[in-house]
């Protein structure tokens, strides 16, 4: 199948995708979120772009690529992009700016920092008008002691390691820093401000607070409270004379994080039921309305990311993260434009799908011996260490490796979609509501905006709605951040947010064992 090359202008982000791809897919492999609230189905008309050379425009919704294309995105059409000073994070939110009023006159600057379990996001912010001055982000160097947030607090049981974990973070954050300022052309010191969010365990490790408790029935967090201290206090560089602020956490394990995904779309002015699903090694959700908000957190483990998959990885060059039926056999794109090297947790979510599709498995999970099948795609079924594997892809020469889905790689993904599954149904039960009842669901965190919303739903990872009520919010994580950095009144919002959101411990509920295991078919 041909494939095209995108460029994304002014951002210069360049990605292949496959012919018949639609230009909004497109700009989402690229990591850029459009405004598209209508689900991609042309009606808001608010993704429109221009295409090179002759500046026309279109609606990336509903525009299929069949050429190279250079796609210059105007602000109007970007989720988030004035959220400070124009429209907020919805038409009817405006941020004022207020915090940088405390500070001698001049440039007051601050950095708002997402610390998740994989990565760590940092955006150094004009505090007078909350522009942004420039992006930074790393993995988190905590992976090394595990990649999910138990296997932190299982190696933080004394004060020593737990400082040692504490360090590390506090280093990455100052080596963020370091970045933005040089990217900037600005000095430490004019930072005055940083607001820092991330899950219980992640906000507890950067705060050296105990984290033993969070690994123990019943999960108890050391403290849930708005935490605001001296930069000196834990050796952070910026204006010693400045402050850092720390988000609400919700529970044990649902953090300040959520709280600030939770600000960020506005979920307590909700008059539709809404579902939020921040999916990653700790999924967090939150659904409600107005009215009635609650929160789970699932522990869907890492092979979103990418780990304990055979051929798995996170979101790399040569990472496969699209797979689709074409022709009678199946096409891939990769990031970057060259041989694939692995598959990242889009493209697992992808192939699942396509092998429900075809045939190859059956909604156990289980590989099956399906009798109709085109020749290519018959070929792709092979034994691999006795067991049957599906081939992504086959090795050209001596310097490429073949990719193979085997039935240990599908029942990973199995167990971590059926701990996000089973923490949905079990919070629209305690909210006695179906399916059909969820207006609308948002998507967040930066895996998120990758999943192609027809997978999701066709390996049961969401609930059964309508595809246009799926929406992707991306990193609403950082985007609270920012919001909570600048703003006094969005700060004293969030704590009634935290207050307001009830949580449920989903391990805890009788039926949870059954739930999951129901939650585990395709």
């Amino acid at each position: 199948m041909k494939h095209f090359n995108i460029t994304f202008k002014p951002d210069d982000r360049r990605i292949s995708i496959h012919a018949g791809a639609m230009l909004l897919e497109a700009a989402g492999q690229a990591g850029i979120i459009l405004n598209a609230v209508c689900g991609g189905k042309g009606t808001c008309k608010k993704c429109m772009v221009n295409l090179a050379p002759d500046g026309r425009a279109v609606l990336a919704c509903l525009y299929r690529i069949d050429s190279d294309l250079t796609v210059t995105i105007p602000p109007s059409s970007r989720l988030f992009e004035h959220k400070i000073l124009t429209e907020g994070i919805t038409p009817q939110t405006e941020i004022r700016p207020d915090i940088y009023e405390k500070y001698p006159a001049g440039k007051i600057l601050g950095v708002a920092v997402d610390i998740g379990t994989t990565t760590v996001v940092a955006k150094l912010i004009d505090m007078t008008d909350g522009k942004i001055l420039a992006i930074e982000a790393e993995l988190n160097p905590q992976t090394r002691f595990g990649d999910d947030s138990i296997s932190r607090i299982n190696y933080a049981q004394t004060d020593a390691k737990l400082t040692e974990l504490h360090k590390i973070i506090i280093d990455c954050i100052n080596g963020l820093t370091a970045k933005l300022c040089s990217r900037a052309s600005i000095d430490a010191e004019q930072i005055y401000e940083m607001c820092v969010v991330g899950n219980t365990t992640m906000n507890h490790i950067f705060l050296k607070l105990p984290v033993v408790q969070l690994g123990q029935a019943p999960y108890k967090a050391f403290s849930l409270d708005a935490k605001d201290l001296s930069p000196e206090k834990i050796a952070l560089q910026m204006n010693h004379t400045g402050n850092v602020h720390t988000v609400e956490n919700i529970a044990g394990f649902v953090g300040s994080d959520t709280t600030a995904v939770a600000l960020a779309v506005d979920i307590s002015s909700a008059n539709e039921m809404t579902l939020v699903v921040d999916i990653g090694t700790n999924g967090e959700i939150v659904l409600g309305n107005k009215d009635k908000l609650c929160a789970a957190s699932c522990a869907a483990g890492p092979a979103f990311e990418g780990a304990r998959i055979s051929s798995g990885s996170r979101a790399v060059d040569g990472a496969i993260e699209a797979v689709v039926i074409n022709d009678g056999d199946i096409d891939l794109d990769v990031i970057g434009n060259c041989p694939p090297r692995s598959i990242c947790g889009s493209g697992l979510i992808d192939a699942v799908a396509v092998l429900l599709d075809l045939g190859v498995i059956d909604p156990t999970g289980r590989f099956t011996k399906p009798n109709e099948l085109s020749p290519a795609i018959a070929a792709r079924l092979i034994q691999q260490d006795n067991q049957p594997a599906f081939c992504l892809y086959r090795a050209a020469n001596v310097s490429e490796r073949s990719l193979f889905l085997t039935q240990k790689d599908i029942r990973e993904l199995q167990l971590a979609k059926a701990a996000i599954r089973a923490g949905i149904k079990l919070l629209q039960k305690k909210a006695g509501i179906k399916d059909d009842d969820i207006k609308q669901v948002l998507l967040a965190g930066a895996f998120g905006n990758y999943i192609r919303r027809e997978s999701a739903l066709r390996i049961g990872l969401l609930p059964r709605i309508p595809i246009e009520r799926i929406k992707f919010i991306g990193n609403a994580a950082a985007s609270g951040a920012e919001m909570l950095l600048v703003s006094s009144q969005c700060r004293a919002q969030a704590k009634k947010l935290a207050r307001k959101i009830e949580y449920l411990e989903i391990a805890h509920q009788p039926d949870f064992q059954t739930v999951f295991a129901e939650s585990m078919s395709f």
